[in-house]
């Protein structure tokens, strides 16, 4: 039988007795290789296990890594646009997708929206301004939780919403928000 071969049923041996991942059996056998000069047929691979009493270890699994505040691009024919006047005042209008929020927007254009709570309402780091209060009174009332970070926003006005909480939808096509000349992140700390 050849060395390949009998390693392979060696470590799947070793593998059904211990009931263990093939990365934790690596840990207990020890592979080498090892001229022979009398023999060719017992040169090749030479595994030992290893007498290493090792600790008892829990299995688990993953799931795949799903990013948070991803945009996907818009379907053809289905954009809907939205306009960011930054700090300096240049516009950057961006095609959109129906359902994404202007926080995970801004930040998959690069624009300057920190967004500190990653997008659950805790901070006002990513306030915007509606610059068309035609468009400010087609978006839902804010809820208690973003009028209440609201209150934490710097440069607040009538038209102030977090970016976060902005869901665009057919009516908010071609909506046109202002980033604040700056923000403020409160935090526990700030407060001992």
């Amino acid at each position: 039988m050849s060395a390949p071969r009998l390693l392979t049923q060696s470590l799947l041996k070793l593998r059904l007795a211990t009931r263990q991942t093939p990365s934790l059996i690596a840990q207990h056998v020890r592979c080498y290789s090892r001229p022979s000069s009398s023999s060719p047929a017992l040169a090749g691979i030479v595994c030992t296990r290893s007498s290493r009493a090792q600790p008892a270890r829990r299995l688990f699994s993953t799931s795949p890594a799903v990013s948070h505040g991803h945009v996907n691009p818009p379907k053809p024919g289905e954009e809907l646009y939205v306009t960011f006047i930054d700090k300096e005042g240049a516009e950057h209008k961006v095609a959109v997708s129906k359902g994404d929020n202007l926080l995970d927007i801004a930040q998959a254009n690069d624009l300057e929206m920190e967004g500190a709570c990653g997008g659950s309402c805790a901070c006002s780091t990513c306030h915007v301004i509606v610059t068309d209060q035609e468009y400010y009174e087609k978006m839902p009332e804010p809820e208690d939780d973003e009028n209440d970070m609201l209150d934490l926003a710097f440069g607040l006005t009538e038209t102030s919403r977090l970016g976060c909480q902005v869901i665009m939808t057919k009516e908010l096509d071609g909506l046109k928000v202002k980033l604040p000349a700056m923000t403020r992140n409160l935090q526990a700390s700030d407060f001992k």
